[in-house]
């Protein structure tokens, strides 16, 4: 009997090939089953209810998320995180509420894990809370509700006691001269509430001033929450006789430290649709927890059976107005972002998109710099944000 040496060797080279194969496959497969096994973070989205303000995540089945709170950049910031959950189709960015929430972010790992920010506004102190639901299709929606706090808020409206009274005290000081808070107007310049004012305090936003004042917008309402030696925001609102439906709101919110910008909010919205959808949304949207605690066995369920069905009619009347006057919306958003002509094109296709019932609605951004934002959740609006250097 021969002893076939080369043939020896073939059949331990295919035996070693074979071995790593089935060891490559049984490591895929071990993979796939851990990626497979992953909770999916697969929507989110930001509403307000009453007082609340609530992030809801949709999750693929139950999760606990770890929620922190930090300081990043002089900025307080609320984090919802997932470990070991994969992203869905996730928006880089979701626009704040303005009045606690500045901004959402979301961000994911390659290997698992997503996690969510919330950029709060300084000097707003908040409570949250928590909940988990189960929804539709094995799925779960996280609830993490903000509401101010009042207890803060009125121990900061406390006034200081008065000092004690002395037999003998020295003649007070002159009182200091106002704080003009580094800006010194000009002569000539307009009043408080004027175009004039608003390429002032935003000057990278002065061509789409300069546009909304030709076209025969006008300053219907100005406001200021400054206090003593302190500039905290503005916020204007703006009017067209042609377009009672529709309305600017801009929101100037002055840097409170140093090396941080200025933030500035420009919103053409339709939030002025008048009806009785429009009416019964904004009327159940002021309703406080207890009078939802009244009329629902959960905040799931109102958001499920009252809230849904009026928002996706709200979408359809607002898209039906956006469509009667798109020139508005187009030329706003042309002047607002005139380095990027294809955004009003983009825009309409969104407008165009036929609305899903099942969904609460979405959110685009659509562009980056600067930060221009569509809501397609109720009042359909798009917003932009311009930075200025304090």
């Amino acid at each position: 009997m021969f002893y076939n040496r080369k043939n020896s060797h073939i059949k331990l080279l295919w035996a070693g090939i074979f071995c790593l194969c089935l060891g490559l496959a049984v490591t895929a497969a071990v993979a796939w089953g851990q990626r497979g096994s992953m909770v999916e973070v697969r929507r989110l989205g930001l509403s307000r209810v009453g007082e609340n303000t609530m992030l809801t995540v949709v999750l693929s089945r139950s999760m606990q998320p770890r929620v922190s709170t930090r300081t990043q950049g002089g900025k307080p910031q609320l984090v919802v995180e997932f470990p070991q959950a994969q992203a869905g189709r996730l928006p880089s960015r979701l626009g704040g509420d303005d009045i606690l929430v500045e901004q959402v972010r979301t961000e994911s790992a390659p290997a698992g894990g997503v996690k969510i920010v919330m950029d709060l506004f300084p000097e707003t102190p908040y409570k949250f809370w928590r909940q988990s639901r189960s929804a539709e299709g094995g799925q779960t929606q996280f609830i993490l509700g903000l509401t101010p706090d009042p207890d803060v808020i009125r121990a900061r409206q406390v006034p200081e006691p008065e000092p004690p009274v002395m037999s003998q005290m020295e003649p007070e000081p002159p009182p200091p001269a106002p704080d003009d808070y580094g800006y010194k107007e000009e002569k000539g310049t307009a009043a408080t509430g004027s175009f004039a004012e608003l390429r002032r305090l935003i000057p990278k936003a002065g061509p789409l001033l300069q546009g909304l004042e030709s076209d025969g917008w006008t300053v219907s309402e100005a406001r200021t929450y400054d206090r003593p030696g302190q500039r905290f925001s503005r916020d204007f609102v703006l009017t067209h006789r042609r377009y009672p439906e529709l309305a600017v709101k801009i929101v100037n919110l002055p840097a409170n430290h140093p090396n941080v910008p200025s933030i500035n909010i420009i919103m053409l919205t339709t939030d002025n649709l008048r009806g009785e959808t429009a009416d019964k949304y904004r009327s159940m949207r002021q309703w406080s927890f207890a009078k939802i605690k009244q009329n629902f066995e959960d905040i799931g369920d109102f958001f499920d059976d009252a809230l849904k069905p009026l928002r996706v009619k709200l979408r359809q009347e607002t898209k039906d107005l956006v469509l009667r006057d798109a020139k508005v919306f187009q030329t706003f958003l042309q002047r607002a972002c005139p380095q990027k002509p294809q955004i009003s094109q983009k825009f309409m296709q969104h407008v165009n998109e036929k609305i899903n019932q099942r969904f609460e609605g979405v959110q685009y951004t659509l562009s980056e710099n600067p930060l221009v934002i569509m809501n397609m959740v109720d009042f359909l609006y798009v917003k932009a944000f311009f930075l200025e250097a304090g």
